[in-house]
């Protein structure tokens, strides 16, 4: 875990430190706890997440602020894995509004819908698919991804108005869709034409690209395209491929690292722990797995802390 902090003029010195994944120590006042001042994201899992942690009660930034990096392998969000999701229109609580931070990973725009969520999913939905605060006529973003729609040869999703989060996954399911010859529309989505596509799909760090089976809007559900020859299969099965250097990554993107960090010696002997060369299945097969802290793992163990 990285840890680096910053005070007064807000910027950071750049002399955090690497320390073994465990509990952080903060004030009942810190900033986050006040007035949110949080913002955090995350790839594939590794997580920044930055905060006020210095004491403040009253209304106004915080005196200090505190980055974290931490990461750990993490599995689909949805439990069902690869399988279709149903989702929920809810049409009386909205996610985000003009002028606020929807478009941003911060924890405002989770807490607030947290209860709609719960609900929904007691009722047998995967998650909720929210509208716009102004019109609440088109759809925008699901709880915990951006989403999709297909008819024929046109793909659709929301735009980029300050309320949807800018998702890296979102962006390179765009390109690959370009690539494989379909339109692609960033645009209002109108509830109504949801209701009467061919497929459509959730995308996100967490979720991957995961198909939506069906949509329930004011008790009518309706459903939709799944299966290996839809546009949601495809594009992950490239980019999967992409990711895990299954396929040629024609787009740029992978950086391939040849070399770790000089300091994950140095931490691996602070743990009293050698770092070796380990698969997935090995490490959490590993007698000791229970202790397990942090895993960075691309095709083999960069750092493990047990």
């Amino acid at each position: 875990m990285y840890v680096m902090k910053t005070s007064g003029d807000r910027r950071f010195s750049h002399d955090g430190q690497i320390t073994p994944y465990g509990n952080i120590e903060i004030s009942p006042s810190a900033g986050v706890f006040n007035y949110g001042q949080e913002s955090r994201k995350g790839s594939l899992y590794l997580r920044p997440s930055l905060f006020g942690s210095g004491s403040v009660l009253g209304i106004g930034p915080g005196p200090e602020y505190s980055f974290i990096i931490f990461a750990s392998p993490i599995g689909n969000w949805y439990k069902n894995g690869s399988s279709a999701m149903s989702l929920l229109i809810q049409n009386k609580v909205a996610r985000a509004s003009l002028g606020g931070t929807g478009g941003i990973k911060s924890i405002t725009n989770y807490a607030p819908v947290f209860e709609v969520v719960q609900k929904a999913k007691a009722q047998g939905f995967a998650d909720v698919l929210f509208l716009d605060a102004a019109t609440g006529k088109n759809i925008e973003e699901v709880s915990s991804c951006n989403i999709f729609i297909v008819k024929g040869n046109l793909i659709s999703t929301p735009a980029l108005q300050g309320t949807i989060l800018p998702g890296i996954t979102r962006r390179s399911v765009i390109e690959i869709a370009l690539d494989f010859g379909y339109q692609v529309e960033e645009r209002d989505v109108p509830v109504k034409e949801v209701l009467d596509v061919d497929e459509v799909f959730c995308t996100g760090t967490a979720v991957g690209i995961t198909p939506v089976a069906s949509i329930t809007y004011q008790d009518k559900k309706v459903e939709y395209e799944t299966g290996e020859e839809t546009v949601s299969n495809k594009s992950r099965v490239n980019l999967t491929g992409i990711q895990t250097d299954a396929m040629e990554d024609k787009m740029g993107w992978t950086v391939k690292i040849d070399q770790v960090f000089p300091t994950i010696d140095l931490v691996c002997s602070q743990v009293n722990k050698a770092c070796g060369t380990c698969t997935f299945e090995q490490i959490f097969n590993h007698p000791n797995a229970n202790q397990t802290r942090v895993c960075i793992l691309t095709k083999s163990c960069i750092m493990i802390y047990i």
